[in-house]
C-alpha cells in the first residue's frame, strides 16, 4: 500500500483503523515517514502503542484512540484505509472536504465508491486475491454552489487528463466545473 502510495520521507502518513500497527511501522522504518494510527478498540489501540515503544519509534510515530470521524486529516500526504465499502463511503465526504490537493488515499480490497482510481494493483497471496486502490485528491476550490477542479495542463498526469472533468482548455489547464458532491465522481 505505501509503495503503491509512493511515500516519501517526511511525508505524513495516516492509517485509518490502524489494526495492529504494521502500516505506521513500515512508513516510519521503510519509507522514512511521520505516521499517524488511529483506532478505536481499546486492545489494538494498546498494541499499536506497545509497538511504537518497543521499535523505538516514538519521534515519528503516533496513535489516536478513538474514532476517525473526529480526526483532523488536513495534514495528511497519505491516507490508507482497510475498511468495509459501507464504511469508506461513510469517510468519502470527510476526505473530499479536509485532504489537501496531491493527498493519496491507498484502500485496501475495496474501493470508494464513486471515485476513479489512478491504479489498482492485485496481491496474491496463498488463500486470497487482494486489490490496492489509488485515488490522488485533485485540486479543486469552491465557488458558489459547485466546485472548480483545475490543475495545471502541464501537471495533468495521463491519468487526470483522461477523468471526464480535466479536459484541457485553450488556458493550458485542465478545468471543469462540478457539483459539490460529484467532485470525484467525473459526473
Amino acid at each position: 500500500m505505501l509503495t503503491l502510495a509512493g511515500v516519501r520521507p517526511g511525508e505524513l502518513v495516516y492509517d485509518l483503523g490502524a489494526g495492529d500497527g504494521r502500516i505506521i511501522s513500515l512508513a516510519v522504518r521503510s519509507f522514512g515517514a511521520t505516521a499517524v494510527g488511529v483506532e478505536l478498540h481499546e486492545q489494538r489501540f494498546r498494541t499499536i502503542s506497545e509497538r511504537i515503544t518497543k521499535e523505538k519509534l516514538e519521534q515519528s510515530a503516533s496513535v489516536i484512540h478513538g474514532d476517525f470521524l473526529d480526526v483532523d486529516l488536513s495534514n495528511a500526504d497519505v491516507v490508507t484505509l482497510y475498511l468495509l465499502p459501507s464504511v469508506n463511503s461513510l469517510m468519502r465526504p470527510k476526505l473530499e472536504r479536509e485532504l489537501r490537493y496531491g493527498a493519496r488515499v491507498v484502500s485496501h480490497d475495496f474501493p470508494i465508491e464513486g471515485w476513479f482510481p489512478m491504479q489498482v494493483e492485485t496481491v496474491e497471496t496463498e488463500h486470497k486475491t487482494h486489490a490496492i486502490y489509488l485515488y490522488k485528491v485533485p485540486r479543486s476550490k469552491m465557488i458558489g454552489n459547485y466546485i472548480e477542479a483545475s490543475l495545471d495542463q502541464n501537471q495533468c498526469s495521463p491519468y487526470e487528463s483522461s477523468l471526464p472533468w480535466a479536459q484541457p482548455s485553450n488556458r493550458r489547464r485542465c478545468q471543469t466545473f462540478l457539483t459539490a458532491r460529484s467532485v470525484f465522481t467525473g459526473s
